[in-house]
């Protein structure tokens, strides 16, 4: 715990050097102490999750009357160096990002306890602690949204949905919490040994309070509005960090509570869990294909994986309160695998997209085109992420989920009819929002990134500075490493799912590649890629040879048609248009269409206008009439407020007489 401590108090110095230092030095100073943080805080981390023991750390100095509490296992432990991680790239980037923006003494500040908290919150074991913790991971990812207002205006709409949401989702987890320490303690260690006291009705209020406040952290469906107004706004290596590893805390969350401090509980829970990752999933990946803003599909994306990781954790939990705790585990360390390699691919998108919108002045994806010739770093960084996202065999989102698949797969024997109905909705999302995201992010790159440039800046655009391609090679790492040796991860995986998920093993034989003990199920992603590789070899090797002839270049024909310009072009609107009339019902777009005639003669038309909008059907059927009665509410109460004293003082008046009689 001596070097998570240190850890975290590098970033600590951080936050000073932010206050004392200007310019370039600053931002020098903030990567490099921050940098170092992280990079202590995952050597400890790491150690954990190797030997599987827990260490711990308490003080009575920092928090008043309840104290501070630490206590890393390897659950927490496999958090904190996804976070540490992925915190060294954005710090990284952040210095050349910073440079470009010219941001001032606020963000860095806040960027750096945004991590520390973001490290710090799967390592408490107290209520007090954990909320002390949540609440600051929180406002300061919302202050950091807030302060962005200066370049886009929507930024502080964006930060007022997200600190209702969050702030609605921290006072439910914080209900279900007290509800589970009402018999022991506020210690994670008295909860766990007294959780089996408490009434099953208890037990599951509390499940599902912390379970909707830890969803709406995640972005799960119908809690997920926040995630595209928010994360599209936030700077980019705040997104990256948002997207990337905040949302996780929402899984973990769920893993600590229901599998940890309670040690399993009903089925249904985990039936609920599985449903919202359903839902998540599929309505996440339907909006990505329709979304032309690069950073709001890469946000939807977000609440598509979430959604997959959290059909894995509810379909675990339901083979577990089945007795099939193997497969549980199976499908767990699938989930997890999955977080993980989310963290990487989507920490790489985001850190692309940002650095795509400086190099061009825009991230719609109908003004891009062209990129690769003139941002060819870049552009294979993000192409590299998009193909793990993809899960393209030989990288890290086609591992997770073929793991995740087998997981589900293999639990269909000996099981009740609700969990064999839960499984196979989980396999059939997992199929449809497969193939959902391979049209989200083939329109990404064949719009984005190739044909031609399509406005002024994608023509114009030019590498970003060298420490932001850095971070995003920094951060693609893991995409082909986790891809191609899968195995040599599972094992530290493995220790943090025995902490949610206890059992005898994992059914996974260990090596290179991935196996099932057992059962039938294999794959081998480095053979994969060194088969890929030799055909590649083969190709080249014939097309020299041919090129050796000499060879007759001739104009391709058009039918007589003209040069091919950038207006000839797909655009990601005409690429999403068909899915977006097959899911029409589910959409619900809306289009305009205004025709402008010739003043001479009605007949003729003298320009059209067209216009599509696909709107969040839960923000405006479900969120949007809820703010409108209550703004309504709220004008009608403000009548009460006339100025006079005396009204004020009845009102003191009646509010103790009511607490009296309560009292009484």
């Amino acid at each position: 715990m001596v070097l998570f401590g240190v850890g975290l108090g590098s970033i600590g110095l951080g936050v000073f050097a932010t206050l004392l230092l200007g310019g370039r030095l600053r931002s020098v100073a903030v990567a490099t102490l921050g940098s170092l943080g992280c990079v202590l805080t995952f050597l400890s981390a790491l150690d954990v999750l190797r030997s599987g023991r827990a260490t711990s750390f308490s003080t009575s100095q920092i928090l008043p009357l309840m104290g501070v509490r630490f206590n890393l296992d390897p659950l927490g432990a496999f958090f904190v160096a996804m976070v540490s991680f992925l915190g060294v790239a954005v710090l990284v980037y952040d210095v050349g990002y910073a440079h470009q923006v010219g941001r001032g003494r606020v963000a860095p500040c806040l960027l750096l306890i945004f991590i520390a908290s973001l490290i710090a919150v799967p390592s408490a074991s107290s209520v007090a602690t954990f909320m002390f913790l949540w609440e600051c991971m929180a406002l300061s990812s919302m202050l950091l949204i807030v302060v962005e207002q200066r370049h886009r205006l929507e930024a502080r709409s964006a930060a007022q949905w997200y600190g209702v949401i969050t702030q609605l989702g921290a006072a439910s987890i914080l209900f279900g919490l007290l509800l589970l320490a009402m018999k022991g303690g506020q210690t994670f260690g008295d909860i766990r040994s007294h959780a089996s006291t408490l009434s099953p009705g208890l037990r599951s209020v509390a499940f599902l309070a912390t379970l909707i406040g830890f969803s709406s952290k995640a972005g799960a469906v119908p809690f997920h509005v926040w995630l595209p107004r928010a994360h599209p706004e936030a700077a980019s290596p705040v997104s990256a960090l948002m997207s990337g590893v905040m949302v996780a805390m929402g899984v973990y969350g769920v893993l600590r509570v229901g599998g940890d401090l309670l040690a399993g509980g009903a089925l249904w829970w985990w039936l609920v869990v599985l449903a919202l990752g359903a839902l998540s999933a599929f309505y996440g990946a339907l909006h990505a294909t329709t979304s032309t803003d690069l950073k709001r599909l890469l946000a939807y994306s977000t609440i598509d994986m979430l959604g997959l990781v959290l059909v894995g954790v509810g379909s675990a939990g339901a083979l577990r309160a089945t007795g099939q705790a193997g497969m549980a585990q199976l499908a767990l360390t699938g989930a997890l695998m999955l977080l993980l390699a989310h963290a990487a691919f989507k920490g790489g998108l985001f850190l692309g997209a940002g650095a795509i919108e400086r190099a061009t002045g825009t991230r719609d994806l109908d003004q891009l085109g062209g990129l690769i010739d003139r941002l060819p770093i870049t552009a294979t960084f993000f192409g590299l992420s998009a193909l793990s996202i993809m899960a393209v065999p030989a990288l890290s989102g086609f591992s997770s989920e073929w793991l995740l698949l087998q997981g589900m797969l293999h639990g269909f024997v000996d099981t009740n009819t609700a969990t064999l109905i839960g499984l196979l909705t989980g396999v059939t999302v997992l199929a449809l929002t497969g193939g959902l995201t391979a049209v989200a992010f083939v329109k990404v790159l064949g719009v984005g990134l190739l044909g031609q440039a399509r406005s002024p800046g994608a023509a114009s655009a030019h590498e970003v500075p060298r420490s932001m391609r850095w971070a995003m090679g920094l951060v693609a790492l893991p995409s082909l490493a986790f891809g191609v040796v899968p195995g040599l991860i599972v094992p530290l995986v493995h220790r943090a799912v025995l902490v949610a998920q206890p059992s005898t093993g994992t059914g996974l034989r260990s090596g290179a590649g991935l196996a099932l003990a057992r059962l039938h199920g294999a794959i081998e992603p480095l053979a994969l890629l060194g088969g890929f590789l030799g055909v590649v070899v083969l190709v080249w090797t014939i097309r020299a040879w041919h090129h050796q002839r000499a060879p007759r270049s001739v104009d391709a024909w058009r039918g007589g048609g003209e040069e091919p310009s950038a207006r000839m072009q797909y655009t990601a609107t005409s690429f999403g248009e068909p899915l977006q009339r097959v899911f029409a019902d589910v959409l619900r777009p809306e289009i305009d269409v205004e025709v402008t005639h010739e003043v001479e003669s009605r007949y003729y038309e003298q320009a059209i206008s067209y216009e599509s909008r696909v709107n969040d059907v839960f923000e405006r059927h479900g969120y949007l009439p809820v703010l409108k009665y209550l703004t309504l509410y709220g004008r009608r109460v403000r009548r009460l407020q006339n100025g006079s004293v005396h009204r004020y003082l009845a009102f003191g008046f009646i509010a103790l007489l009511v607490a009296l009689v309560v009292l009484a």
